[in-house]
């Protein structure tokens, strides 16, 4: 992935030709073939040239992420794709139909190292992260199937993004730059476990971006045995980063929270969530965990659920539950890939 022409910038692809002895200009025609038309080779780029195409080619081989199943939600017309990359792994991402437009769940990593109970996408542990180029072309090969334009960008697939640091700093460069897609940083969530480094660098950012941390516990003995990376930055530690980021960016904080029978959803559990969240400016996102068989966790009953969102509420703190797309086509991160994975032994 040397020569990964889709994962630079327009700048960078600039000074590439230039060093190769090819018209500046050329860049621009290819970076507008990329990112804004999305053709999946450069035998489609047809203002080139044949020797041209050929060097690109030879020189800048382009990977596009090739969809190997799809499946379509009979309950909301939620799709999940699966995609092979050029080296043979699988990933999966979601389209999701809503009022205010048409959102992308993609993923950031092959696995995922983080280890949280409940996620499917951990259970074989990481197999490597995803290049921008490679987050980038989930979104435009759902663009091209569906025939319909992206306008919310949601990194909460599988993998932590902030264990891929540096290459989602250059995919959200890329999503919104004004000469591609340009997709407003506030239409982009980026989700988080709670690495308090990254999370503190992507503030310094000052990006307009919303940060979705998985909280998923009111404390920290409880969010231990969910999460095992809290055994490492502990829970009043990643509000506390929390705040820095609020402080840092305007941006309201997303906290997700996935509630699980008997584990995490009590209404005293509710009690200690709001104290331990009071005075930061955020939205609690409720989500009835989708059971996976390789665990025992269950999903919280409906009564459940709505007693811990009222209580958050009268508590002062704004809260929703999320509404359950594609449940009937294995929406959860990680569950389509596993099962793809199991038939294909």
């Amino acid at each position: 992935m040397k020569y990964d022409v889709k994962s630079m910038t327009l700048q960078e692809l600039t000074e590439e030709m230039k060093d190769c002895g090819k018209p500046a200009f050329r860049a621009k025609q290819i970076y507008d073939w990329l990112h804004v038309k999305l053709v999946r080779n450069y035998g489609e780029m047809k203002n080139l040239g044949r020797d041209m195409i050929e060097y690109l080619d030879e020189h800048y081989p382009l990977y596009a992420v090739k969809p190997v199943e799809t499946l379509t939600s009979q309950e909301d017309g939620t799709k999940k794709f699966l995609f092979e990359l050029h080296d043979g792994n699988i990933i999966e991402s979601v389209w999701m139909q809503y009022k205010h437009g048409n959102s992308v769940c993609i993923s950031s990593q092959v696995g995922c190292r983080m280890g949280c109970r409940f996620c499917a996408s951990t259970l074989d542990g990481l197999v490597r992260s995803l290049t921008p180029s490679e987050m980038l072309d989930q979104i435009y090969a759902i663009t091209l199937l569906t025939g319909q334009k992206v306008s919310n960008v949601v990194i909460m697939g599988s993998g932590e993004p902030l264990d891929n640091y540096d290459n989602l700093l250059r995919f959200l460069t890329l999503i919104s730059d004004e000469h591609g897609l340009n997709i407003s940083a506030r239409n982009i969530t980026v989700s988080t476990c709670g690495l308090i480094p990254r999370m503190m660098e992507l503030a310094n950012q000052k990006l307009q971006i919303t940060l979705a941390v998985s909280l998923h516990a009111p404390n920290q003995e409880r969010r231990s045995a969910l999460m095992p990376i809290a055994n490492r930055y502990e829970i009043h530690e990643v509000v506390d980063a929390c705040r820095y980021y609020f402080e840092q960016t305007g941006r309201r904080i997303t906290f997700e929270y996935s509630l699980v029978a008997g584990e995490n959803d009590s209404e005293e559990n509710a009690m200690e969530l709001a104290g331990l969240i009071r005075g930061i400016n955020c939205h609690v996102n409720l989500i009835p965990v989708n059971p996976i068989k390789e665990r025992s966790y269950r999903e919280s009953t409906a009564g459940a659920v709505r007693a811990f969102k009222n209580k958050l509420e009268k508590s002062g703190i704004h809260v929703t539950i999320r509404r359950e797309m594609g449940r009937d086509i294995n929406g959860a991160c990680g569950q389509l890939r596993r099962s793809y994975k199991e038939k294909q032994c």
